[in-house]
């Protein structure tokens, strides 16, 4: 619990019934001696209610807590800091329209621990000093964070950064985060804003801003321009994690450095100074498959690999998902965007180091080529909305990658 930001609390459960009738029973059929140790006459305690999908008044709360009294406690009652916590959880289903006047389901039990939600509030991208159209939502970012496992002095790197918000959660556990990304005016923090009402960036806006903002700027190492396909780390350089959510094509066009033009060598008195690399289109397939080849080889034994994966809806299979020999999948979680599209979130572990007999076996195996399909996922999105008449809408705003 101290890590999640999707569980909100974790309880000991005493008892659980349909009705109040059925809660008592089954907590007095609870084990005496699991719920003596926090019933002591030297201990204090608090009962709190909590309601979901409807509003109790205070007096109905009261009711609530008055009707426990065939409970046996024996300490006394503090509100502001007791020993111990208990909870009276009910269940009036999901639907806001339709509310039961009874409740579903009633759970009652010990607090044991909170998690870590109020990260995402704090964290949130419409506080953040430095954003852009694709911010990583703050709880998202989280959960890749933890998918990795991404703890105190590891090296965490992010091939597609943008506004660095993933280097924010990984910080936040205290480890050192880097990254690179194409677009030389995200990574200097100039050129127009992303804000309402905010025509240019201001003269700090940028990721090293975004980490002072936290509190974890000592974290910091760098971020530098560069291209995806083309990595500037040496061999030896390894990764405790590498996580990225890269683009889609939709907010941010995929581009790398590179023409489908004959090239030409450059003058030989030509310095550099105001050469503006050609770029060219970067199909998602060569991608997906650029990032597990260098996660293969710049990860650590044991080290992950959590990346966004577009979808069309229609057309997914497990058979679309790239693998490599050197990556294990650990997970493969789905986040829904629209009707027709949404983006699997890939958890990959690194079990062996790269051999030259690994190109053979990816040559046999499918999935460890690049799958064209992808490539279409902008028109299939666009398609989609189309056939609708353009009235739907994806289920995430820009705070959330598109």
């Amino acid at each position: 619990m101290a890590r999640s930001v999707c569980a909100k609390s974790a309880f000991e459960l005493w008892g659980q019934g349909s009705t109040h009738r059925e809660l008592k029973s089954s907590l007095l059929n609870f084990p005496p001696e699991i719920m003596s140790p926090f019933l002591q006459k030297d201990s204090t305690y608090r009962i709190n209610v909590y309601t979901f999908n409807k509003t109790l008044e205070f007096e109905d709360r009261i009711k609530r807590i008055d009707a426990l009294e065939y409970l046996p406690f024996e300490g006394r009652v503090s509100l502001k800091s007791p020993d111990h916590v208990f909870c009276l959880l009910e269940d009036y289903g999901t639907d806001p329209n339709s509310i039961p006047e009874e409740p579903l389901y009633i759970y009652f039990g010990r607090w044991i621990a909170d998690g870590q939600r109020e990260l995402i509030r704090s964290h949130s991208v419409k506080n953040r000093h430095f954003i852009g159209n694709t911010s990583m939502d703050a709880g998202l970012s989280f959960i890749m964070a933890n998918h990795a496992k991404v703890k105190q002095h590891d090296l965490v790197y992010d091939p597609f950064v943008g506004t660095g918000s993933l280097l924010v959660a990984c910080s936040h556990f205290g480890a050192y985060v880097c990254g690179t990304d194409i677009d030389y005016n995200t990574v200097h923090g100039i050129g127009k804003a992303s804000r309402k009402n905010q025509k240019w960036r201001g003269p700090d806006e940028n990721i090293r801003a975004n980490l002072r903002q936290y509190g974890t700027e000592c974290c910091y190492l760098d971020v530098l321009v560069s291209d995806a396909s083309k990595p500037v780390w040496r061999d030896g350089v390894r990764f405790d994690a590498v996580i990225t959510d890269p683009p889609y094509g939709i907010r941010e066009s995929t581009r790398r450095t590179g023409s489908q033009k004959d090239t030409t060598k450059p003058p030989e008195d030509f310095c550099g100074d105001s050469h503006v690399s050609v770029s060219m289109a970067y199909h998602l397939s060569d991608i997906f498959i650029d990032l597990l080849n260098f996660s293969a080889r710049h990860l650590v034994m044991g080290g992950r690999l959590v990346y966004w994966l577009p979808i069309y809806r229609p057309e997914y299979c497990e058979e679309m998902v790239p693998l490599h020999p050197c990556l294990q999948l650990v997970s493969n979680c789905e986040q829904t965007l629209s009707s027709h599209t949404s983006r699997r979130l890939i958890t990959m572990e690194k079990i062996k180091e790269p051999e030259e007999r690994d190109a053979l076996s990816k040559m046999a195996d499918s999935r460890a080529s690049p799958y064209h399909g992808h490539n279409a996922f902008r028109e299939k999105y666009f398609s989609g909305l189309s056939k609708r008449g353009g009235k739907e809408e994806p289920k995430m705003d820009a705070a959330n990658g598109l």
